[in-house]
């Protein structure tokens, strides 16, 4: 579907930009009446949604009328990078205790009290 995937968007779509993690977005060349231009991401590696980053999400689904600038928008101090969903991967978060994680849980503090049937 690849091929496929670029013929169609070598016809049908312009290349509006690309984002840091190398995801670049297109946008439909003639619109269907009365509707707004489609809008498309071709992903860089696998196919994943929560790669696209804030700035890009806005536009794809048409919150932003322009893409982002080039250089992105201010950013606050308290704003973090971007990090795509790491759930199932080795980077996803493993409380204490997790089996891969060495399996040792921390002693139970007292406030608990196991069922027993009666």
């Amino acid at each position: 579907m690849d091929f496929v995937t670029r013929l169609h968007l070598y016809f049908n779509a312009r290349l509006i930009g690309a984002d840091d993690f190398g995801n670049r977005y297109y946008e439909e060349r003639k619109a269907r009446p009365g509707k707004p231009p489609r809008r498309y991401v071709r992903y860089n590696g696998m196919v994943e949604a929560s790669k696209v980053p804030a700035d890009w999400h806005g536009w794809l689904h048409h919150t932003e009328e322009n893409p982002p600038p080039a250089e992105g928008y201010a950013r606050h101090a308290w704003q973090q990078d971007h990090m795509p969903n790491a759930t199932g991967t080795k980077y996803a978060h493993r409380p204490a205790g997790h089996l891969l994680k060495g399996g040792k849980r921390a002693a139970a503090t007292g406030d608990y009290e196991p069922w027993t049937p009666s």
